[in-house]
C-alpha cells in the first residue's frame, strides 16, 4: 500500500506540472483569485481521483469476496445476495424523474431558444412576403426575377446570361445544339424525383438523325419536323412541352422545371449547382423563372 500511495503522489506532482507548463500563463498566484481557486480546485479533483482510483485497485488486488451466495450456478460461478447500494438505487430514481421533467416540461422544449427565435421569425416573415406578393402583375414579377437573378445567378451564368467563358449554362434560350446531342447520345436525369425515369442514352444512334433533331429542337421547334423526333416526342410530347414525370419541357424555361433545378441543383460543366430551396421561396423560385424566359426575347 505504500508503494502504491508514492505513486499516487508522484502522479499527482506529474499531473499537476503538465497542467502548470499547459496553463501556467493563465495562473498569477496572488493575484486573481479566481485563477487560484481554479488551480486549488484542479489538485484537489487530481488528489481525490487518484487516490480513489488507487484504492479501487489495492482493494481489487487484495479483498476477498465475502456474503451468501444464491442458488444454482453457472458453470461452478455463483452469485452473491448482493443487494445494490441504497444511494445508487436513489441517484437511479431521481434519474428516472428528471429525465420524465426534462422531455415533458424542461428545457429545451418549455424554454427559450435563439434557433426557435430564428425559425419563427422566418416563417413570419415568409407568411407576410407571401401575402405581400400573392397577386404580382407582369413587370413587378420581371423586376423581382431581375434583382433575384442578379444576386444569385449572375457569379456563374454571367450579367449577361450566357454564361461564364461558354462554360455555365446559357439561358438566354433554352437549349444548345450541343447539349441536345449530348443528352440524346450519353442520356442524363438531373430531376429523378420529377423525371423518374430520366433519359437513357443511344436513344438514337445515326449521326444525321441526332443532327437534324438536335437542330430542330435548339433552333426552337420551328421548319419541317424531322422523322426521328417520333423518338422523342414520346416523352416530350409534339410539341416539346414535356409531360409530367415522364418528360420535362423543351421550348421554355417553364416554372415547375426552373423550380427543380433550384430546389435539387444540378450537375454542370464547372461544377454542381447547389440548391437554393432554403434560399428563394416559391414566389421568388416563380419571378425568376419569368425573368429567365424573357431574356431570349
Amino acid at each position: 500500500m505504500k508503494s502504491m500511495v508514492i505513486l499516487g503522489i508522484i502522479l499527482i506532482v506529474a499531473l499537476m506540472t503538465g497542467t502548470y507548463l499547459a496553463l501556467g500563463n493563465s495562473f498569477s498566484f496572488g493575484k486573481d483569485s479566481t485563477n487560484d481557486l481554479t488551480m486549488l480546485a484542479v489538485l484537489l479533483l487530481l488528489v481525490i481521483v487518484v487516490f480513489v482510483v488507487l484504492k479501487y485497485i489495492n482493494q481489487i488486488k487484495h479483498d476477498k469476496a465475502t456474503g451468501d451466495l444464491l442458488e444454482g450456478d453457472w458453470d461452478g460461478i455463483g452469485e452473491y445476495k448482493n443487494p445494490i447500494p441504497i444511494g445508487w438505487g436513489l441517484a437511479f430514481i431521481v434519474s428516472i424523474i428528471w429525465m420524465i421533467w426534462y422531455i415533458t416540461l424542461g428545457y429545451p422544449l418549455d424554454a427559450f431558444s435563439q434557433i426557435g427565435q430564428y425559425n419563427q421569425e422566418t416563417i413570419t416573415y415568409n407568411k407576410k412576403f407571401e401575402s405581400k406578393w400573392k397577386n404580382l402583375d407582369e413587370q413587378t414579377l420581371k423586376s423581382m426575377g431581375e434583382s433575384i437573378f442578379l444576386v444569385q445567378c449572375t457569379p456563374c451564368h454571367g450579367d449577361d446570361a450566357e454564361g461564364i467563358n461558354g462554360k455555365a449554362q446559357n439561358l438566354t434560350h433554352r437549349i444548345s445544339k450541343a447539349s441536345v446531342v449530348d443528352m440524346i447520345e450519353h442520356g442524363g436525369n438531373n430531376f429523378k424525383d420529377k423525371f423518374p425515369g430520366g433519359m437513357p442514352p443511344k436513344m438514337l444512334s445515326d449521326a444525321t438523325q441526332i443532327n437534324a433533331v438536335a437542330t430542330y429542337v435548339a433552333g426552337g421547334f420551328k421548319g419541317q419536323v424531322p422523322g426521328a423526333w417520333a423518338v422523342c416526342s414520346s416523352c416530350h410530347g409534339d410539341k416539346g412541352k414535356g409531360s409530367p414525370f415522364v418528360g420535362p419541357d423543351l421550348r421554355a424555361y417553364s416554372d415547375a422545371f426552373v423550380a427543380t433545378v433550384l430546389t435539387d441543383g444540378k450537375k454542370g460543366e464547372i461544377g454542381i449547382m447547389p440548391s437554393f430551396k432554403d434560399r428563394l421561396n416559391p414566389i421568388q423560385m416563380k419571378a425568376l423563372a419569368h425573368y429567365i424566359r424573357t431574356l431570349g426575347e
